[in-house]
Formats: structure tokens, sequence, C-alpha cells
């Protein structure tokens, strides 16, 4: 599949976002972070630019941008309207929560504990619904399977933490506690993605020239002749290859950079003091930037649709 750039930043800022507000209520209503206002203020404007920035750029891959409204109203049936009905309806808890926390916190702190429970709720479910737009499409053999929507889920978590963890090193208010969780968060998720790959390199679609064309019955099928000169864009928006050396070396800066780099920075900051730890922890979070939006990459890349069947593929 063709690589976006607007639905990778999409999918990997939104992500982000939805990870570290999702956090930051939790951790105001179980009392795990300082209550600080500059620190919740600094920190909901991140997520919510996260957020904001990732849901309008996903319009940029539109024919007809100015037209993305509309499919709001297919949320029956389409896990896209879904993603952003819900995204639309999270706004409402989270932001009543945020004014709460950080201008009214003595009001009515039962019925706003209750609502950032729920606002808690739709920013996990409204990460669900993005990876059910993969996840949901059969055709793609890389997409249709349950690591999408776990590493999607563990992704935004484990972005949302290291983001987290940066604001309160900043802040002067670090924690061994937290900073062990990520290490541990980061652990699983570097083993789902290891996992993801060895499950992608070791099967295949079910679907083979044979079954597409309805001729297995009389032996293997190959392509006599391309049915045209040039390519068109089924060919390059669901055709799209990449070689598989340029794949293993991506696949290398998104262990490194993604999981690892993080892993040790955060490991050496458990020994510095408070602006030691600061500075590293804002490097764990360029690093996984970076390790993310290759992986994302690679997520679109590396995903075969089965009309390339059609075109000579061997396999989807």
């Amino acid at each position: 599949m063709h690589p976006a750039k607007s639905v990778i930043f999409f999918t990997t800022a939104s992500g982000a976002g939805y990870g570290l507000l999702a956090l930051l209520i939790a951790g105001n209503i179980f009392g795990l972070i300082p209550a600080q206002f500059w620190l919740a203020f600094i920190g909901y404007a991140v997520s919510y630019v996260l957020i904001t920035g990732g849901l309008l750029s996903s319009t940029f891959h539109l024919g007809h941008p100015e037209r993305a409204w509309r499919a709001l109203t297919q949320w029956r049936s389409s896990w896209l309207s879904r993603e952003g009905v819900m995204a639309i309806l999270t706004f409402i808890p989270t932001g009543l929560y945020a004014l709460h926390q950080l201008f009214f916190p003595e009001m009515m702190q039962g019925i706003m504990g209750l609502l950032g429970v729920v606002g808690v709720i739709c920013a996990i479910v409204t990460v669900y619904c993005t990876a059910m737009i993969y996840a949901s499409l059969k055709p793609i053999h890389a997409w249709s399977n349950n690591y999408v929507p776990a590493g999607y889920l563990l992704l935004a978590l484990m972005s949302g933490l290291l983001l987290l963890n940066s604001l309160l090193a900043l802040w002067g208010f670090a924690t061994a506690s937290l900073q062990l969780v990520t290490l541990l968060v980061l652990g699983v998720a570097l083993g789902w993605k290891i996992t993801y790959w060895r499950f992608l390199d070791s099967s295949k679609s079910i679907s083979t020239p044979e079954s597409a064309t309805g001729l297995g019955e009389f032996g293997a099928v190959k392509l006599f002749e391309a049915p045209h000169t040039e390519a068109n864009y089924l060919m390059k928006e669901m055709g799209f290859k990449i070689a598989r050396k340029h794949s293993a070396k991506l696949r290398l800066i998104t262990l490194l950079a993604g999981f690892i780099a993080p892993i040790l920075l955060i490991i050496l900051g458990l020994f510095l003091g408070t602006v030691g730890s600061g500075v590293l922890m804002m490097l764990a979070v360029i690093s996984a930037a970076i390790g993310l939006v290759t992986e994302r990459w690679l997520f679109f890349a590396e995903a075969r649709h089965t009309v390339g069947l059609y075109y000579g593929a061997p396999h989807a």
C-alpha cells in the first residue's frame, strides 16, 4: 500500500495525543500526578495539538477534504466513520475534565471524576476505532489480524507514557516508578513488533492468483500480458513495492530508534539528577517519534492488497 504522509502523521500523532490525554486524566483522578497548574496545562495543550493536528491531517489524503464531514454519517457500517464520531465525542468529557482540573478543582469532584473515566474510555475506544479502519480490511492480510488493534493501543500508551515522563522530568517531578512502568511497556511493545513482523514474514494471504481469477481448476495462473501500458490508480495506491533490503534497514531503524534507544535513555536517566533526566527523556521522545514514524511507514509499505494478484503478484 502507498504510504501517505498525511495518514502516517495522523495515526502516530493522534495516537500519542490520546495516550497522553488518557494518562493525564487517569493520573489526576488517582492522584498519581502532581496537581501543578502549568504541568497540567502544557500536558493538555500538547495532547490536544497532537490529536487535532492528526485528525486534520487525515483529511489531506481525501480527494475532496471539504466533504470529510459526510463520513460521519456512516457510523453503522464504517470504522472510519466511527473513528470520526468518537474523536469528536471524546473532546466533550476530556475537555470538561481538563477545565475542571485546571480552573475548578474543588467543584463537583465526584461527578467530574466519573466524567474523567468516561473521557479515558472514549480515548481508548477512539484509538481502537482507528486501528479497526485497517484491521477490518480483509483483502489486506498484513492488516486483517489481531496484531493490528493491539499494536495501535500499545504504541499509543507507549508514546503517551514517554511524553508524560518528559513533562514530569522537565517540571522536576520525575518518578522512578513511572519510568519503570514505561520501560515495561516499551519492552512489551518491542516484543509485539518483533512478533508481528515474524507473522508477516511467515504467513501469506489465502488469496492466490488462482482463487482471485477463479481459474484454479485449470492449473497455475500466470499473467500473460499487462492490461495496460502505464500504472493506474490501483497499481500506485495498492501495488506499492518496497525492496527487501530497504525493508530490513527500516525495520532496524524502527527497533533502534523506536524502542531500544528510549529504553537505554530511560535507564540512564534513572541514575542522573532532575536536569539530566529531563534532557534524556526529551531525547527519548524524539527518538521514539522517529522510530514510530518509520514503523508506521512500513505498516503501509509492507502491506499487500489482493488486487495486486490481477497485476502479476505471486501472492497477497
